[in-house]
């Protein structure tokens, strides 16, 4: 039999997994490319042989999204795989109208065919978009769990951005880890809390490889945390599923890919930044939660801020600096950052974008809507420099960080600076603990 040839539409991460968990070892398919969007430097290189296995000797090569409707025609292909997140409904059904006018098919794969089981629980914490909470959420979870002295390690999303043979099982203890292992700004974002806190997380790009690695790890494992990325929904087959969603966009929990897969998977619903968000939107998450997953239990919570200086903020001209993905394909207008400055007294919000340089100016060209603050883009060198040169550049008095990083320890910054924090705080009952308490007692 011919095998179906195939081209995987992705942005380095859930397109390696479906994959590696589908494809790869599989005679009935050829997958002749990937195709990248999202994530800057992606397209250009290759899915090595040494992952992409006995079938791939030249292993597969990664284009750019543009050229999807030519590779299509070039390679006669029978069927385009889409495998990224947090998209909007128009912008999947687009997709799959270039792929069916080129020729071929379009179609998704789903949870039987690319979850892993593990032989630890599994907690998961997912969400409907990016920006709604999902690491305050973890972190809150951890807490719950190492108070009643249970071992968590974290398995993060992929953020593969650098040498993907390098980076296929990486495991991060401590903040000296991840200079080792080269890390983005992006991916220290993610890391930088969990190890700060003392706990040990896995990520890169074979999965099932980093859970069995995860499963035995030298400091010992007593519960898997899954800790996902943008809206995408869990690699692993979880025992309890948390996913997380924002009532400050209303109404995209169903209308974002994979967003609502995610809410209709989940055993618990968070309902977070209630107590910054409006009444009425509240209410519309809560009959979406009705609508599409009247069993799943509900959790309410407020995205609490804490300010290191206040006196930074308080009648200053200030910039703002959020996370990066949050603003951009998360399409989030404010953050906590623009949160604590309002409260502690700004005297003015300065608008990075008159001073922005190189790909900073790109970004937001690409994503006009940004609102008046900084996304701290760190995807590569490039990017770091260019957000230095443009903080460097700006007219303001003082600079408020809102990364889950210490960014003065990336960039140098000439400015009073001050970081805020957020933390996920339950709102009457049930609380976290009480949805943990089966994972607990067991």
């Amino acid at each position: 039999m011919t095998p179906k040839k195939i081209i995987i539409i992705g942005a380095a991460g859930r397109d390696f997994h479906n994959f590696n968990t589908y494809y790869r070892d599989n005679p009935a398919y050829d997958v002749v490319a990937f195709t990248a969007a999202q994530i800057p430097n992606i397209a250009g290189r290759k899915y090595p042989t040494s992952l992409a296995g006995e079938l791939y000797p030249d292993g597969i090569p990664i284009y750019i999204e543009d050229e999807l409707e030519e590779l299509i025609k070039n390679h006669n292909v029978d069927a385009c795989v889409f495998s990224y997140s947090d998209v909007p409904y128009s912008h999947v059904m687009s997709l799959g109208s270039r792929v069916n006018a080129a020729g071929a098919a379009f179609t998704m794969l789903g949870t039987k065919n690319t979850m892993i089981e593990s032989v630890k629980p599994v907690i998961a914490v997912c969400a409907v978009r990016t920006g709604c909470g999902k690491s305050q959420t973890s972190r809150r979870i951890i807490e719950v769990l190492m108070a009643r002295g249970l071992k968590v390690i974290t398995i993060r999303h992929p953020m593969p951005y650098g040498d993907l043979e390098a980076q296929n099982v990486q495991r991060f203890a401590t903040i000296e880890d991840l200079a080792r292992h080269k890390c983005t700004i992006e991916e220290m974002e993610e890391y930088e809390p969990h190890v700060e806190r003392g706990n040990v997380i896995y990520a890169g790009v074979d999965y099932e490889a980093i859970l069995r690695a995860a499963e035995n790890d030298p400091d010992g494992c007593d519960v898997i945390l899954w800790d996902g990325g943008n809206n995408d929904f869990p690699f692993y087959n979880p025992d309890l599923m948390i996913t997380v969603t924002d009532p400050h966009r209303a109404g995209h929990e169903l209308s974002y890919y994979p967003g609502e897969v995610t809410l209709r998977l989940a055993d618990v619903v968070v309902i977070n930044k209630i107590d910054s968000a409006n009444f009425e939107d509240i209410q519309t998450v809560r009959e979406s939660i009705e609508q599409v997953n009247p069993t799943a239990v509900v959790v309410d919570a407020a995205s609490t801020i804490s300010v290191e200086n206040p006196d930074v903020i308080r009648g200053k001209r200030v910039l703002v600096v959020e996370d990066g993905p949050t603003l951009t394909h998360g399409e989030m207008k404010i953050g906590a950052g623009i949160v604590a400055a309002k409260r502690f007294g700004a005297a003015e919000l300065v608008d990075p974008r008159p001073y922005a340089v190189g790909t900073l100016k790109e970004t937001f060209e690409k994503y006009p809507n940004i609102g008046t603050l900084l996304p701290a883009m760190g995807y590569g060198d490039e990017q770091i420099r260019d957000l230095s040169e443009t903080i460097k550049r700006v007219d303001c008095d003082s600079v408020v960080i809102a990364t889950p990083i210490d960014l003065t320890r990336i960039v140098k910054i000439d400015k009073p600076t001050t970081r805020v924090e957020y933390s996920l705080q339950e709102i009457g009952n049930p609380t976290i603990e009480d949805v943990l308490k089966d994972i607990i007692n067991n």
